[in-house]
């Protein structure tokens, strides 16, 4: 997986230097890290604002399947270039190509591991 983040305030050189000087069992213990700056939150904030689970987000991978990536997805999704490697059945990459197209289905998962493959193979192979 991939992570989003911003980090502009652990740049500081100052930050880093006086961080790294700290014994480890002031940064860190069995269950959590970052024990710090949870407590340095902590005073400003609500403990439930920091203190949650990490989630990740989704991108409308669908949406731009079927929209702005349809071209070239298309493209990438012919039957002469499903086997032009030898490893992919074209019949049913394209009928879930088409189903997701038309909105009947949602193959984007599958779709997206089958144009990456694709993508790469064009690039390097080809």
């Amino acid at each position: 997986g991939a992570s989003l983040e911003t980090r502009v305030p652990f740049l500081d050189n100052r930050l880093y230097e006086f961080a790294w000087r700290l014994p480890l069992e002031t940064k860190i213990d069995d269950r959590r890290g970052k024990l710090l700056l949870r407590k340095y939150l902590a005073q400003p904030l609500p403990v439930e604002l920091f203190e949650q689970p990490k989630t990740g987000f989704g991108i409308p991978l669908s949406g731009w399947l079927r929209g702005p990536l349809r071209e070239w997805a298309e493209e990438l999704l012919t039957p002469t270039k499903l086997r032009a490697s030898g490893y992919l059945n074209a019949k049913p990459i394209r009928l879930k190509w088409e189903e997701h197209c038309d909105g009947s289905r949602d193959w984007q998962y599958h779709l997206w591991d089958v144009l990456m493959f694709q993508a790469w193979f064009d690039t390097h192979v080809r």
